[in-house]
């Protein structure tokens, strides 16, 4: 069953945490589904593990005939491999990704049936069209992709924000709410340190973060992040050191 994250006057936030049942050789993501009115956008649609229940748990909430959008904050298979079978369950639904990577996307797909329906970020990021309102794609490259963008949605001030906020564990862990960062860092630190670029990025973002209203940071993988701890995050990742930070040349050495 997916996680209620909003739900008001026609606007709602589902996520989707559970759907590949596969054991400790697959990471646990998240996918997620904003609707408003009678259209909808699915955000991080996951790979062919998660595709076929995402599309039936979908179908008792909203029709996936029905969405308009597919965002994507980059190119990794474990957010849009499953988009040829997007491609076909949805007969017009537009996919929005990095101008980086908008002539990748063909590759995850038969030929043609991309034809007319990618529609490439810019740098600065844009407003998508949902419904009676939008969602925001927020620049976040290198966080860890070079074209990376977050989702913002402005009527439920939800954050989603890919991998920048994830932690490692079980689709069961991520159904629980994080309010508090400190006993919550052990599952994310390592994993910031390696996949992060650099704190340079992270003091950029932080300073963009800190412009918005946020009342929830929802990541690609493991638990939402709710009222002190969205700050607590923001602060945490503006310090931390990581990629490139942590280099020498010790790392780059021919093996023996």
């Amino acid at each position: 069953m997916p996680i209620e994250l909003y739900n008001r006057d026609g606007h709602q936030c589902l996520m989707f945490t559970d759907l590949c049942q596969e054991g400790d050789e697959v990471v646990q993501s998240n996918q997620f589904l904003v609707i408003d009115g009678d259209t909808g956008a699915i955000i991080d649609p996951g790979g062919n593990l998660a595709y076929g229940e995402l599309y039936l748990a979908m179908t008792r909430h909203f029709a996936p005939q029905r969405l308009s959008a597919i965002l994507a904050s980059h190119a990794d298979p474990d957010i849009i491999a499953s988009l040829d079978r997007w491609m076909t369950a949805t007969p017009s639904a537009k996919i929005y990704i990095s101008r980086v990577w908008e002539r990748f996307i063909p590759h995850f797909c038969k030929s043609g049936k991309t034809d007319g329906r990618i529609v490439g970020i810019a740098d600065p990021g844009m407003r998508v069209p949902l419904g009676r309102g939008e969602l925001i794609a927020l620049p976040a490259h290198f966080l860890h992709s070079e074209g990376n963008f977050q989702f913002y949605d402005p009527v439920s001030r939800i954050l989603f924000s890919g991998d920048l906020a994830a932690s490692m564990g079980t689709g069961e862990q991520a159904q629980h709410m994080v309010s508090q960062l400190a006993s919550h860092l052990p599952r994310m630190e390592g994993f910031h340190r390696r996949y992060m670029v650099s704190n340079k990025v992270l003091r950029h973002w932080a300073q963009m973060a800190r412009t918005l209203d946020i009342q929830m940071i929802v990541p690609q993988h493991g638990s939402p992040l709710r009222g002190p701890a969205v700050r607590e995050f923001i602060d945490w990742a503006e310090r931390l050191e990581c990629g490139i930070d942590l280099l020498s040349d010790r790392h780059y050495r021919v093996p023996d």
